[in-house]
């Protein structure tokens, strides 16, 4: 991966603790997002399906798990060498958000957010990946 100074580092980790306690809240608030802001996810979706794209509230969803996992990777991935590990990291911190969720009456915990989680995290790493190799191709 791309190696970082010092400085930079602590500035990661700074922005990794600010994104992890933003996904907590997210995830882990006692309520899913109130009936208005769903209601206007499921009325966008419907519209859109109405018009001919193959969009579905379920696809929605699952790639807004894919997206929430990205600056994971990320982030992740700017501090340690080995992508396989971020990308285990990115499940491991998927399952325990999911596990905590299986506590909470409002919150409903499934595989396949950990899955979409785990392949957001990847995404993350490859796009980190990518522009490390642009970088290095745009430098030699």
């Amino acid at each position: 991966m791309t190696p970082v100074t010092l400085r930079a580092r602590r500035v990661v980790v700074v922005a990794l603790v600010a994104y992890l306690a933003a996904v907590a809240a997210v995830t882990l608030s006692p309520a899913p997002a109130d009936d208005g802001t769903l209601g206007a996810v499921r009325a966008a979706v419907a519209w859109l399906a109405a018009h001919g794209l193959p969009v579905t509230y379920l696809g929605v969803e699952a790639a807004a798990n894919v997206v929430m996992f990205v600056p994971f990777g990320v982030l992740v991935g700017l501090l340690l060498a080995r992508p396989w590990a971020v990308v285990l990291l990115g499940a491991a911190t998927s399952a325990l958000v999911e596990t905590v969720q299986l506590a909470l009456p409002t919150r409903v915990s499934t595989v396949q957010d950990v899955v979409m989680n785990t392949l957001g995290a990847a995404v993350g790493v490859a796009a980190l990946a990518l522009a490390a190799r642009t970088r290095a191709r745009r430098g030699a």
